[in-house]
């Protein structure tokens, strides 16, 4: 019963087709807003820099735990960019929000954000776990730093280990990008529960999925980026992408006739 009401909520919300390179669009409205106010944006991305380096020092040479961690921060990246949606919904309203503002969307007075959040904290958790157990338990060689998985998982010519590893990673990255890429700006924006923002979620990934498959590629190409910059490219490329995917939000989902948050 709890299902059928969820879905009937979700069908409350329309859902948008859109063109194939739309997402190209909201990376041009996503650097828009982080020039319009850059400060809040900056903070969350040099959080992430500085927590992709901790990752380095406390893995030292364990490379095989860090190919997970690093991946597995695409998993939880769309709770991690909930004050930037604030910034770029606030902006649309003709407001700058200040990086305490931004910041004070953490606080957990909605549980329907703190309940997601904790969904895609196990969901990473699980995946860093599964592809460590995979390098560490089919690699030929320890694999102890970048050189190591280079040579030994993603060119070992006798062994399918980065190709399974790539599978097992697309077959959970999938579905999450699928149930994430509109529902957290979705709940932040309106009052609805956390099913229905999933269901809405993947109701959008099937009314267009070739633009969200450039959407998804594109994140994972910046990312990839601005990790190999030394990481201080995330600086910059993850509040690009936060906004960018507020804009995906909206030009997605319909919420005409639905309440809006303050």
């Amino acid at each position: 019963m709890r299902h059928s009401t969820a879905l009937e909520e979700s069908r409350r919300f329309g859902v948008r087709e859109i063109p194939a390179l739309r997402p190209l669009g909201w990376l041009a409205r996503g650097w828009s807003d982080l020039v319009r106010n850059p400060a809040p944006g900056l903070v969350h991305g040099l959080a992430a820099a500085a927590f992709g380096a901790l990752l380095l020092a406390l893995s030292n040479q364990r490379f095989w735990l860090i190919a997970g961690a690093f991946s597995g921060f695409l998993l939880v990246a769309p709770i991690l960019a909930t004050g930037l949606y604030a910034v770029s919904r606030a902006l649309q309203r003709g407001r700058v929000l200040s990086v305490a503002e931004s910041l004070a969307v953490w606080k957990p007075r909605d549980g329907r954000l703190v309940v997601f959040g904790l969904l895609l904290a196990f969901a990473g958790t699980g995946w860093v776990l599964t592809s460590g157990s995979l390098i560490v338990g089919f690699a030929p060689q320890p694999i102890d730093g970048p050189r190591d998985f280079l040579v030994h998982v993603v060119l070992a010519r006798d062994s399918w280990l980065f190709e399974s590893w790539l599978v097992l990673g697309g077959a959970l990255a999938a579905p999450l990008f699928a149930s994430t890429v509109v529902s957290i700006p979705l709940l932040l924006d309106r009052d609805t529960g956390v099913l229905a923002a999933v269901l809405t979620s993947w109701r959008a990934v099937m009314q267009d999925p070739l633009p969200l498959a450039i959407w998804a590629a594109l994140i994972l190409v910046l990312t990839a980026i601005g990790m190999a910059l030394a990481l201080v490219g995330l600086v910059v490329v993850v509040p690009w992408l936060a906004h960018a995917s507020w804009h995906a939000y909206r030009d997605l989902v319909d919420t005409t006739g639905m309440s809006e948050l303050p």
